[in-house]
């Protein structure tokens, strides 16, 4: 897994060695990417479920003014640290991690332009998670546009769906194969 644009273009990530993270595929984030073009230059970006920070790197690399990324696995957490430092080197966007639990965190605090999650999808068929989810979401200051990587099955729960507006979905309708599905909080258009 590589950076695939950018200032940092090719360089490795690192990436844990336990099944735990299941880091995003170098294709997920060019599919992500292009379908944002240069919206992404200058932009305040939040990774969340960072893992191994490759979408917060990315954007970073193209030109994201500054990424926040928020992990809370040890293991994760210190390979995202290395990388973030790796990259850091090559980029000029500001990068700060923090291990936290994005659903117990004040990140209505802070404005983002997008933001980026790719939870465990077994996570995403427990009702409590998703309701602490969406409320996350929800929460969010500004009108930030929301890139969810989820399994090619999945949908916005339904008593969610009226929330938000679903712009664009990317990846294969095939089961278990990654999508991801772009939107934005409808009341926030």
């Amino acid at each position: 897994m590589r950076i695939t644009a950018g200032y940092a273009r090719g360089i490795l990530l690192n990436s844990p060695t336990s099944s735990a993270t299941r880091p995003a595929t170098d294709a997920a984030r060019q599919a992500i990417f292009s379908s944002l073009g240069s919206e992404i230059e200058g932009a305040k970006v939040l990774d969340l479920f960072a893992g191994t920070g490759a979408y917060g790197l990315e954007a970073a690399s193209r030109g994201a003014a500054e990424a926040v990324f928020v992990e809370n696995s040890r293991r994760a957490f210190a390979v995202l640290k290395s990388n973030i430092s790796e990259i850091q080197k090559l980029v000029n966007a500001r990068m700060r991690a923090v291990f936290a639990d994005c659903l117990k965190m004040p990140l209505e605090a802070e404005e983002f332009d997008f933001v980026f999650a790719d939870p465990p999808y077994a996570l995403l068929q427990n009702e409590k998670f998703s309701q602490g989810l969406y409320s996350l979401f929800q929460r969010l200051s500004g009108a930030p546009v929301i890139m969810l990587e989820a399994p090619a099955e999945y949908d916005i729960p339904a008593e969610y769906a009226s929330l938000f507006q679903v712009l664009k979905r990317l990846g294969k309708k095939s089961k278990g194969k990654p999508s991801q599905i772009i939107f934005r909080a409808a009341s926030k258009q």
